[in-house]
C-alpha cells in the first residue's frame, strides 16, 4: 500500500513537473515568436538618412552651439550607428546629440560609456532641471581627479521622453513610440 502511494506521488511529481516544463517552453515559443515578429515589422532605416546630418539646433536653452569635433573611437561607432551623431558645447558644458532612426541596441546607457572609458559611477538620480524637463543623471570620476556630471534622455516625435533606455527601446521595438528619437547626453565638469 505504501509502495503504490509512493508511486502515485512520484508518478503526479512528475506530471506536474511536466506540465511546469511545457508551458515554460510554450511561454518562451511565444515570446520568440513576438519578438521576430516585431522585428521583421520594423522598417530598415534607409542608409542614405543614416549617413546625412540632421538638421542640429543651433542653440540649447539659449546658448548658441558650437559643433565639435568626434573622436576616432565616435566615428567608428557613428559609422554603424542607425542614425547621426553630433557633438556640440554651449561653452560650459558638452553635448551629444543623437538622432535615431530606428529601435537599436547600440543606444546604451551613457554610464556604460563612462564605465568602459574608466570612470566610477555614482550618485545616479532622476532630476529635473529649470524647465521641468526629467533626466537620468549620474556623476563619473575617474582617479579621482576627474569629475563630470552627466545627465541623459531620450525624446520620441511625439515629445515623450525616456530615462531609461531600456524602456525606450522595448517602447520603440513594440510600436508604442515613434520615431526619429532624439537622445541628449549632457556632460559638465564639476569644479
Amino acid at each position: 500500500m505504501l509502495t503504490t502511494q509512493l508511486e502515485h506521488c512520484f508518478a503526479n511529481r512528475f506530471v506536474q513537473r511536466m506540465v511546469h516544463k511545457g508551458l515554460f517552453a510554450l511561454a518562451m515559443l511565444l515570446c520568440l515568436a513576438w519578438s521576430t515578429s516585431v522585428a521583421l515589422q520594423q522598417p530598415a532605416a534607409p542608409q542614405a538618412a543614416a549617413a546625412e546630418d540632421p538638421e542640429w539646433p543651433a542653440t540649447w536653452d539659449g546658448a548658441p552651439l558650437r559643433p565639435l569635433a568626434l573622436s576616432e573611437v565616435e566615428r567608428r561607432f557613428a559609422d554603424r550607428f542607425p542614425g547621426a551623431i553630433g557633438r556640440f558645447t554651449d561653452g560650459r558644458q558638452v553635448l551629444v546629440l543623437r538622432e535615431v532612426q530606428t529601435a537599436t541596441r547600440m543606444l546604451h546607457p551613457a554610464a556604460d560609456c563612462f564605465r568602459a572609458l574608466g570612470y566610477g559611477i555614482a550618485q545616479a538620480r532622476l532630476e529635473r532641471d529649470l524647465h521641468e524637463r526629467l533626466w537620468r543623471c549620474f556623476v563619473a570620476e575617474r582617479a579621482g581627479r576627474q569629475k563630470i556630471q552627466v545627465c541623459e534622455r531620450i525624446v520620441d516625435a511625439g515629445g515623450d521622453a525616456f530615462t531609461d533606455t531600456s524602456a525606450w527601446y522595448w517602447a520603440a521595438a513594440s510600436g508604442r513610440s515613434t520615431g526619429p528619437w532624439q537622445a541628449v547626453m549632457l556632460a559638465r565638469p564639476i569644479e
